[in-house]
């Protein structure tokens, strides 16, 4: 059997995720009602047991076993299934319910989490059975009416998060060399986490150097000297390359006018995104579309 996944959350509600901010459930190997989730939105942590490719941004990770997976919503992965029987359990959440009463770092701040990181972890037969029995106990605190089961469940989440982070020897985790090097890495995800565009009715929320330094709590001329000294580009450049970047995927690839592009790209009137972008590309908008 070979079935490709994005998501293993079988008769799941969304709804219900939406308004709880979590949902654990048991993988027993049925692909055949499986809801899709916005990468924007949900982390994910996954053990699995079978033989599997797993596509994670730009690697393919093959897996024979029982793995622990951390899924990043900024980035897009999907699950080749080779076994004729696999299963697990899962945990999807956002980041505001694991973080409800926690002003830490942020979780893509997280060496579990990060851009560029290892999202797997292969466990052996005792780790499987701890981890196992941690989301044994989720779901059955998730059928519960206790009042606290919601800071029961994050304990358990963190619980499985420190014993993965143990797992993983100290010095393959990234280490930033200066505060520079710290402030280009936040940027350059925040960065990435405005994209891709899925709705033409809100505009981006961060569009200049500006936004992103308050939005970092720090300011402007720090973030662009930092940038600058990190990358050898500016912070405008960063951004205006991965806006055309975007504008040019929703031409070719949406049927959205080009006024609907320009709006979801921050462009208040049709003639700014045409100049804009002509100026950058050497050609009008309407040119890219089939």
């Amino acid at each position: 059997m070979k079935d490709e996944i994005e998501s293993q959350a079988a008769e799941l509600s969304i709804n219900d995720l939406k308004l709880k901010g979590f949902k654990v459930y048991k993988i027993n190997g049925d692909v055949s009602k499986i809801p899709s989730y916005n990468r924007r939105d949900y982390y994910k942590i996954c053990i699995n047991t079978s033989k599997s490719i797993i596509h994670y941004a730009d690697r393919g990770i093959e897996t024979d076993g029982t793995i622990l997976f951390f899924g990043n919503p900024v980035i897009p992965y999907s699950w080749e299934i080779f076994s004729p029987d696999y299963h697990g359990y899962a945990c999807v959440f956002t980041e505001d319910f694991l973080k409800a009463k926690d002003r830490s770092e942020s979780l893509h701040e997280s060496p579990l989490f990060k851009i560029g990181g290892s999202p797997i972890f292969s466990l052996s037969a005792k780790q499987k059975v701890f981890i196992d029995s941690l989301f044994v106990k989720m779901i059955e605190e998730q059928e519960t009416d206790y009042v606290f089961k919601d800071d029961l469940i994050r304990n358990y989440i963190n619980l499985i998060l420190h014993e993965s982070m143990k797992m993983q020897p100290s010095e393959n985790f990234f280490k930033y060399k200066n505060a520079s090097s710290r402030i280009t890495s936040l940027f350059l995800e925040l960065l990435e986490r405005q994209f891709p565009v899925e709705t033409k009715d809100q505009p981006l929320a961060l569009k200049t150097p500006q936004d992103y330094a308050q939005s970092l709590s720090i300011h402007v001329n720090h973030l662009n000297r930092s940038v600058k000294e990190i990358t050898g580009k500016s912070t405008t450049a960063h951004i205006t390359e991965r806006v055309i970047g975007e504008a040019k995927a929703l031409l070719q690839h949406t049927d959205w006018s080009i006024a609907d592009i320009g709006y979801s790209l921050g462009f208040e009137y049709p003639s700014y995104f045409n100049n804009y972008f002509k100026r950058l590309t050497g050609k009008i908008p309407k040119s890219l579309r089939v």
